[in-house]
């Protein structure tokens, strides 16, 4: 039987990153004009928890510079607890990002020595988890170096007390999916959850099918694998036993955050059932197919606006139309 609901929440650790868009309105042949949101994918997933009602703590290392100060009133105002992070020298992470015809984001990282890469040993042991359930780290700041590697110890060092899931949001402009597939194995082995999308997927196994994948992943030692497959839904499969369900029809603006979005609603949903903690034991198909239709409830609203901006709990609770429940732009 899972256990009740924890007043526990969840821990992510990982990178902000500044996501500057162009405006063409303002822009000329001669000048670029750029709007600049904070983002990045566990910075994303933070909010939308925070928003969804999860008590949420991000461990971040937040540059004194202006795009610092940008990221901490956006996670601040959210209501998530940074006391477990670090005020670090180093330069912020810029993105510039843009957009095709259907909305999905392709971005050009400025990011070379930037904090987010720079975490130590001693820095990552100094907060305990009391009140954490689950660990929530992937995308860049695991994967880049000198802190990616620091950072897989210092997973194997807590999992025991926690869930752990793990999304590696792979970035093939940045680092080549060369480098994903070497450290995979032992994040497999580390994970309780693998989240990644199948763009993703393409990039990791391009040979393979999402069904295919997952066996695979499974081998590794990933027991829940749940791959988001855009306006196609979400694969969850349990070791080896597979629920799917559909994405909510929406009018998308971008996909901006949505796999982020997915990822916390995912984890909120699992908590509120009780299934975080530990290794998903008791999870069942029916409660993870629960949890995953609401995760892609949470995706699909924030695809229904600019950027990443997730739903509150009171929007992602309720039904009915998503021009009246969608997120203020």
């Amino acid at each position: 039987m899972p256990r009740p609901p924890s007043s526990g929440g969840v821990t992510v650790l990982g990178e902000c990153v500044a996501d500057a868009f162009a405006d063409p309105a303002r822009s000329g042949p001669q000048e670029l004009d750029l709007r600049v949101l904070p983002g990045g994918g566990p910075a994303n997933t933070a909010v939308a928890l925070a928003r969804l009602g999860t008590p949420t703590r991000l461990r971040a290392r937040l540059s004194h510079d202006v795009l610092g100060t940008l990221f901490r009133n956006r996670l601040t105002d959210a209501g998530i607890d940074l006391s477990a992070g670090v005020s670090a020298d180093e330069p912020s992470v810029l993105a510039i990002a843009g957009l095709d015809e259907s909305g999905q984001a392709t971005y050009t990282f400025y990011a070379d020595g930037a904090a987010d890469w720079q975490w130590s040993t001693d820095e990552l042991a100094a907060a305990p988890y009391d009140d954490t359930l689950c660990l929530h780290t992937g995308s860049l700041a695991l994967i880049h170096q000198p802190g990616g590697s620091r950072i897989e110890d210092h997973l194997a060092a807590v999992r025991e007390q926690l869930t752990i899931c793990l999304d590696p949001n792979v970035r093939p402009h940045l680092v080549p999916p060369a480098a994903y597939r070497e450290r995979l194995p032992r994040w497999c082995a580390l994970a309780d959850i693998l989240r990644l999308s199948e763009d993703d997927l393409a990039l990791l196994l391009p040979e393979a099918g999402p069904e295919q994948a997952c066996d695979i992943w499974h081998a590794l030692g990933a027991p829940l694998v749940v791959i988001t497959r855009g306006r196609h839904g979400a694969l969850a499969s349990l070791n080896g036993r597979r629920v799917t369900v559909p994405a909510p029809a929406v009018d998308v603006v971008d996909t901006v955050g949505a796999g982020d979005s997915f990822t916390a609603g995912l984890l909120h949903r699992l908590a509120a059932l009780g299934h975080l903690g530990g290794r998903l034991d008791a999870l069942k198909l029916d409660d993870l197919a629960d949890a995953c239709s609401f995760a892609a409830r949470v995706a699909a609203l924030t695809c229904s606006v600019p950027g990443a901006n997730p739903p509150s709990a009171e929007q992602a609770a309720q039904t009915g139309d998503f021009e009246r429940l969608r997120p203020p732009a």
